[in-house]
This record gives C-alpha cells, structure tokens and sequence, in this order.
C-alpha cells in the first residue's frame, strides 16, 4: 500500500488533466451537515486540489496536506495564492491549531489506521465536522466492463483498493463508517452518496487510468502494453459512474 500512496507525484501533471472533479452538490450537502458557517478547513491528501477547489471557492480558509511535493506544486499552480499548503501525511500534521471541517477526498485508505482517529479528532474543533468522500469510476456499459477487465488481466486483476477494514461491498455501513461509530471520538455518522456520470473518449479515459496507483506500480514496458490492449477494446467514447460516497461525523 505504502508503495501505490506514493507513486502519484510522478504523474502530477496528467492527475491534474485527466482525473475528474467533484460535484458542487458534494460541498453543498457537507456544509449543510455541517449547520453552522464553517471558516476553517484541513485537507488530508490534497492531491492537486480537485476538492481543495470545492470549499476554497465557497470563501474558506483551507490548508492543503499532501505527502508528495509534485503533487502540492501543481496544486500551487491552480489555485488562489491564499490556499496554505503543507507538505505531510496524516501522520506528520501537529495539532497546533483545530480547525471547523477535516475532510479527505480518494486519500483516507492511504493514511495509517494506527492512531487515525484520534489525530483527526485532536486537528477538529469540538463538534467540528469530519468528511471523507470519494469512490471508483467504473464503466457504465456491463459489455464494454467485461471487455475491459478481460484486456488489462492477468497483470491488473483490479484497479480499486480494497476496502481497509474489509467490509464486503454488501454491507450497508461502508467504511470508513463503522470505525467513525467504533471510535468513540465522533457522533451523528452518515453514510450517503452523491452521483456523477461522466462522458470521456477513450484516450481520455486511459489517461484517467495513467494516474491511478495500480497501473503506476506496473513496470512502464508492462503498463503501455496494458494501455494498448485496453485502447483496443474501448469504443470513441466511454460514459463512467463515478458517484462518490460520502461519510460525515461530528467530534465530540
């Protein structure tokens, strides 16, 4: 795992070209949660900002995190000079300040379950509010899937990362929800999802897949090969459920 959270800084550039962005209706739904006006924000694993965006355009003072410093300097390149970043994992952050809203966009599994929950709850407020969202862009078409899966085998069996705590996909409770109820530090735990269904072509969608952590650990002969079979399958254009699911908490 340490392995794939670390390999996107290589790709910075297409992260910020290819992956999508997040609906406004996300924000809107988090800050409705939220019930008061909230000031403050940290983001764990920024990225390069495809949700800083979200919460800094709606007049919030947010502070960008990021491990990787390629990844932070495309960021710096998009977005307001305001937007303070800070280059560290979940576990390199001191709490020398708290902060209305801790969210984390697609990044949270990368972060170490050893002492997660507490850091998050010492970097909020009291009753301050915890989002994380996110979730996999998968092929809308069960036949184009199929093709799909059958042309990146045997050396990607899947994309998507597995679940952290091992909660079967069937479970209503997804995580990271059960371990926000177990934790004890967070109450009002909610699990929703907001839809996004997007329309690429084919280059564009195996661009999407050139910054995703499975094929970037691929050796880059083994990768291009990959691409190339998957190219061959896809149709001009691809159309992706990409809904993103939600979970919000309220500290203590």
């Amino acid at each position: 795992m340490a392995e794939r959270a670390l390999s996107f800084g290589a790709v910075a550039r297409a992260y910020e070209r290819y992956r999508p962005g997040y609906p406004a209706e996300l924000a809107e739904r988090v800050l409705d949660y939220a019930g008061a006006p909230v000031r403050t924000a940290l983001e764990i694993g920024a990225g390069t900002g495809k949700a800083t965006r979200l919460f800094a355009g709606r007049g919030i003072a947010v502070t960008a995190t990021d491990p990787d410093p390629a990844m932070l300097a495309e960021l710096r390149e998009h977005l307001p000079a305001e937007v303070e970043t800070r280059e560290g994992a979940l576990e390199d952050l001191r709490p020398d300040r708290q902060y209305g809203l801790v969210y984390s966009a697609a990044a949270l599994h990368w972060t170490d379950p050893a002492g997660r929950w507490p850091r998050i709850a010492a970097l909020l407020a009291p009753g301050g509010v915890f989002a994380s969202f996110g979730g996999p862009a998968r092929l809308a078409d069960p036949v184009v899937r199929q093709a799909f899966e059958e042309a990146q085998a045997p050396e990607v069996e899947s994309a998507e990362v597995p679940s952290p705590d091992g909660t079967p996909p069937e479970n209503e409770m997804q995580w990271p929800g059960a371990e926000l109820e177990k934790s004890g530090l967070f109450a009002d735990v909610r699990q929703f999802v907001v839809p996004q269904r997007l329309t690429l072509s084919a280059d564009e969608f195996v661009g999407l897949l050139s910054t995703i952590s499975a094929y970037l650990i691929l050796p880059i002969p083994v990768r291009e090969q990959v691409f190339r079979r998957i190219r061959q399958v896809l149709p001009e254009t691809v159309e992706l459920d990409a809904g993103h699911t939600v979970h919000l908490a309220r500290r203590r």
